[in-house]
């Protein structure tokens, strides 16, 4: 049994008795969420194994703001039910829809609470001490990886590109799945991935959810390799065990603005084969534009679904990097990044969809191998749309002729799903 949980409504911070904050949400996305949920489990839940369907149970939590038999009020409420749901090694999906209360108020340095001293109008005027209230989203993919987590951002009259950057902050700061950005003004509404993508961009509030909806049904499926850390040096940039061909396009890479930093690490990843268990990768959430400071982390395949790494955790891309070294022998380097196509060229490279996948999942790697094909003798490459290249050689390849292949096909001031800077 897969168990699905939308929580939505808005919560109640009490200060004293008859006055409170309050965070004001009606729900309506929530139950249209689940309203969707519910079809799209009638519609495609035995297309994919018609005699062996999988169980969902989906389950609607609203606030009391937002449904008044609930008992949901406090953020301490909601918490409470998100410590349940973690709890539970059936929760599968989570669509944290809830608006919190980001402040907690006391007046007078009294203890606020529903039944604390009420105030009296004939006191004339009060100040109220704000204080920000802890965060609970965080603790949900802090405890439980297998949980997909889809969170909500709301802006006031940003740009698309602010928009982009605080639903991309929340979903790195909590580890998110998926978020919805939506502007109370504007009424724009994108949908923000891990890979740095930003899908759906639109001021239809019903597409939006529709998308978010069908986004996570087909990724919250997916199979992972699960990376053990165990004690062991980097692998040093400039180690004679890293080809100089790999180097050299990497640092071209590098030069040129490939891997752009947000909050301290560039999205992306590069490998190279060692042997048929053994590879040298680039580590997860570093800066790549510090290669010759942090190096690379030496994975070593333990079984199909599980590596063991030395020293730090492989990029997420280190399962791609596996698929494509066991399905095309003849290539033992990869170079990804996520940068658009050139415009206005005609690209003989062979688009993916990188909609239904996360990237380092199982799907994702064998999406990624699959379209790869030659495109210039001894270079293959695939591009996933909303995402970014893969380019793969062998390690013999001269590495100016790699360089002048990404000179021809890709943009590399730019980044797939916009910038992580505001200019």
């Amino acid at each position: 049994m897969k168990k699905i949980h939308i929580i939505g409504g808005g919560t109640i911070s009490h200060v004293r008795n008859h006055l409170s904050l309050i965070a004001p949400a009606w729900g309506t996305t929530a139950r249209q969420i689940n309203r969707l949920i519910e079809n799209w489990i009638n519609e495609y839940e035995y297309k994919w194994d018609y005699n062996n369907p999988i169980e969902y149970d989906w389950n609607l939590h609203l606030t009391k703001v937002a449904d008044y038999e609930s008992k949901l009020v406090t953020n301490e409420d909601v918490e409470h039910l998100v410590d349940q749901l973690i709890a539970d090694p059936d929760t599968k999906v989570i669509f944290f829809n809830a608006a919190m209360c980001d402040y907690d108020g006391s007046i007078n340095n009294q203890e606020s609470g529903k039944y604390a001293d009420r105030l009296k109008t004939t006191d004339g005027y009060q100040t109220m001490l704000l204080r920000p209230s802890a965060k609970i989203i965080k603790k949900i993919r802090r405890e439980r990886k297998d949980i997909f987590l889809v969170a909500f951002k709301t802006t006031t009259n940003a740009t698309e590109d602010e928009q982009y950057i605080a639903g991309l902050n929340l979903l790195k700061e909590n580890s998110c799945n998926l978020v919805l950005a939506n502007d109370t003004v504007t009424r724009t509404n994108m949908i923000i991935c891990p890979e740095e993508a930003r899908y759906c961009v639109t001021t239809n509030r019903d597409l939006a959810i529709n998308t978010l909806v069908d986004m996570t049904m087909k990724r919250q499926d997916l199979h992972f390799t699960r990376s053990t850390v165990i004690e062991g040096p980097s692998v040093d940039w400039n180690d004679p065990e890293v080809p100089e061909s790999l180097r050299e396009v990497v640092n071209y890479c590098i030069e040129k603005g490939a891997y752009k930093p947000f909050r301290g690490a560039t999205a992306g990843h590069f490998a190279v084969k060692v042997d048929d268990q053994t590879f040298l990768t680039s580590k997860r959430s570093t800066d790549f534009n510090k290669l010759n400071e942090i190096g690379l982390v030496k994975v070593v395949s333990s079984g199909p679904d599980e590596v063991i790494a030395y020293g730090a955790k492989p990029s997420v891309g280190g399962q791609s990097q596996r698929i494509i070294f066991a399905e095309h022998e003849d290539v033992d380097c990869i170079v990804h990044f996520h940068c658009p196509p050139k415009n206005n060229i005609a690209m003989p490279i062979k688009r993916m969809s990188q909609y239904p996948y996360e990237c380092g999942s199982h799907e994702c790697g064998q999406n990624t191998s699959n379209g790869l094909s030659e495109i210039w003798k001894g270079i293959k490459a695939v591009y996933l749309d909303e995402h970014g290249p893969n380019v793969v050689f062998n390690r013999t390849a001269d590495p100016k002729r790699i360089i002048r292949f990404i000179e021809t096909f890709f943009d590399l001031s730019e980044k797939t799903g916009g910038p992580v800077w505001i200019q």
